[in-house]
């Protein structure tokens, strides 16, 4: 009996073992594409291509070497700072690159009871969301940093999300299946509030991108995972904007870029609200009831 025990302790250990190995490699993977998705960040609408050409020192406008490039590590090595003129490099690109890898990992975590049915179907789940939400976070960044959703962007997030009522993300049965009409209507009813608030305040309260971003949450997440999103999405957004809010004013010496003139007519992007309200809905399936079950507890 012992012995049939060991042997499935090791099966077991190599089993957990090859999972890990999977998650780190898709972790390292995901640093990869975070690196790509600064420089779109960094080169959307500004003229210069985007596959094309090198990567330079945004203060020299040296050519970066290969070893300066290692996602994350570079960073680190370097202090922040570039290696010819020493000026501070921007701490935008590590954070992408590890927010990014993690996201990778926890998408091929959440598909990996559909792995046990269909290794082509873990593939098709894992690379479709991991290139949706890649398009998020730089629409998110780009928002923070512009205070603007950019059309081109948020035009193929609405394309794919669309596409992806057809799709059984459940991984079990067939992979496509014809939508019902809450699926089909899920985008139109939960962005139409914000369409119409964007209409009735003339773009003050809200911005008209807001509107298309919400469009696609709901055609990914479903009406009911779609409204848990968004109500979470305004928590977040309060919550957040309160503690910026109150450091800035007890911690002056901070000189943040934004917190320190931030007040109450002060304009907050959205977007990233409602993007990491979208991952989080995503990946841990939450839905309307969810929040119901919270509160009568």
């Amino acid at each position: 009996m012992s012995i049939f025990y060991l042997l499935w302790l090791l099966v077991y250990c190599y089993t957990i073992n090859m999972y890990l190995l999977t998650f780190l490699f898709v972790f390292l993977l995901g640093t990869i594409i975070g690196s790509f998705l600064n420089v779109v960040i960094y080169r959307f609408n500004t003229g210069r291509t985007i596959t094309k050409g090198r990567s330079i020192c945004m203060s020299c406008n040296r050519n970066l070497r290969w070893y300066e490039l290692i996602p994350v590590l570079s960073f680190l090595i370097q202090s922040g700072k570039c290696r010819r003129c020493t000026s501070k490099i921007s701490h935008q690109y590590p954070l992408v690159e590890l927010v990014t890898g993690l996201v990778f990992a926890l998408i091929a975590f959440k598909f990996l009871p559909v792995l046990y049915f269909s290794y082509w179907a873990y593939i098709f789940f894992v690379v479709l969301f991991v290139f949706i939400f890649s398009l998020l976070i730089v629409i998110s960044v780009y928002d923070l940093r512009h205070k603007i959703i950019p059309d081109k962007l948020v035009f193929v997030f609405i394309i794919i999300s669309f596409l992806s009522i057809f799709i059984n993300s459940n991984g079990f049965g067939h992979i496509f299946t014809l939508p019902t009409f809450s699926a089909l209507a899920s985008g139109p009813i939960l962005a139409l509030p914000f369409v119409l608030l964007w209409f009735f305040s003339k773009g003050r309260l809200m911005g008209l991108g807001d509107g298309k971003l919400v469009l696609g949450i709901g055609w990914m997440l479903g009406i009911s995972s779609g409204l848990f999103a968004i109500i979470l999405s305004f928590w977040l957004g309060t919550i957040i904007s309160v503690i910026i809010m109150l450091l800035s004013k007890g911690l002056p010496a901070l000189k943040w870029e934004q917190a320190g003139k931030m007040n109450m007519k002060t304009e907050i992007p959205f977007a990233p609200f409602l993007i990491i309200s979208a991952l989080v809905t995503f990946l841990f399936s939450f839905n309307i009831f969810s929040l119901i079950k919270l509160f009568s507890i």
